[in-house]
């Protein structure tokens, strides 16, 4: 039978697939509106299938508000050129409405969820099916508080959520909290939101920082009280270069080498533990301004910290949660 262009246009419509991809299903479905939308379905479950292996790292995030809940996810493809597609973003907005209306517990939920008839697991194979890329549904995370703020970044690659303890927060100060969340990525709201295994992790690691820069102190004040310049002998590699080049003579080079060996020895057998302990809390503290909110320095005044920031806007304002999503490799 002959398939009219507006029988083509109606199932376009209908599904979002392309011109012949509609003709030739309704062709094979004999004019028949139902099948031809399985057919589409099929060949889009198929290139899924085919294409799981693929990496999607493009994609969409887009972040909104419903009332004292915020939301944000990422609906991922294989290229910036799908990423861009208005359907796509599209697709990727009709979610996010649908996750601000029902509050999903997690991705798996929000990936069962039904719109028009179809659950949005299926609503994002079928439309890649019509792209012929690679699709996934993999980032999703919300925050609730008496209020809350979304931004997304230009370019839809990043997004940040914020709530906050204070109804009615001023919709610029709640933004730039948002923009600080989003600009230098912190790992918790404050010190007590950090795991103690990864503070634990961090203080193995400072203090093995702490001893080696010790040691190594005393050697270079060793090797230099000896004559030699602690930059020319750091390495064996180097030690040779620096003979080969008449830097350093081969009676020094023995030296040296002596002298790293048996100050190295000297120095880890002398190191004092509390002042190792007293390096450590310094550093650990340093992380915490680095990587906590509340205690990062305000990108927008580095004479304030984000809780300062806060409470100078608004007595008595500080963020309760926050959730930052990202494309971007960091």
């Amino acid at each position: 039978m002959a398939i009219t262009l507006a029988e083509i246009s109606k199932l376009r419509t209908m599904t979002g697939a392309g011109m012949m991809d509609c003709k030739n299903a309704l062709n094979e479905a004999n004019g028949d509106f139902d099948k031809a939308i399985e057919i589409i379905r099929k060949k889009g479950q198929a290139i899924a299938a085919k294409r799981s292996d693929r990496q999607a790292a493009e994609g969409c995030i887009l972040a909104g508000v419903n009332g004292n809940y915020a939301a944000a996810l990422a609906l991922k493809c294989e290229t910036d050129f799908v990423a861009k597609n208005a359907d796509f973003i599209a697709l990727t907005q009709q979610i996010l409405d649908f996750a601000l209306a029902n509050k999903p517990a997690d991705v798996e939920a929000l990936k069962a969820g039904v719109i028009n008839g179809s659950t949005i697991q299926q609503l994002v194979t079928d439309r890649s099916g019509i792209t012929g890329e690679k699709m996934e549904l993999d980032m999703f995370c919300s925050v609730s508080g008496e209020s809350v703020i979304a931004y997304v970044h230009p370019g839809n690659k990043l997004a940040s959520i914020v709530a906050f303890n204070l109804a009615n927060v001023e919709n610029g100060v709640a933004k730039d909290v948002a923009m600080q969340v989003a600009a230098m990525s912190p790992i918790a709201i404050d010190p007590s939101g950090v795991p103690a295994e990864e503070i634990e992790k961090e203080r193995e690691i400072a203090a093995e920082k702490t001893k080696a820069e010790m040691v190594q102190k005393q050697v270079d004040n060793a090797l230099s009280k000896a004559g030699i310049n602690p930059a020319h002998v750091d390495s064996d590699a180097h030690i040779e270069s620096n003979m080969a080049k008449g830097w350093i003579t081969a009676e020094q080079a023995a030296k040296a080498r002596e002298i790293k060996v048996s100050a190295a020895e000297q120095a880890a057998a002398n190191l004092k533990p509390q002042m190792i302990e007293n390096i450590v809390n310094g550093r650990i503290n340093k992380l915490f301004k680095e990587k906590t909110l509340l205690q990062q320095e305000f990108i927008k005044d580095s004479k304030m910290n984000v809780a300062q920031y806060m409470e100078s806007q608004c007595k008595g304002l500080t963020a309760t949660a926050f959730k930052r999503i990202t494309l971007n490799q960091e």
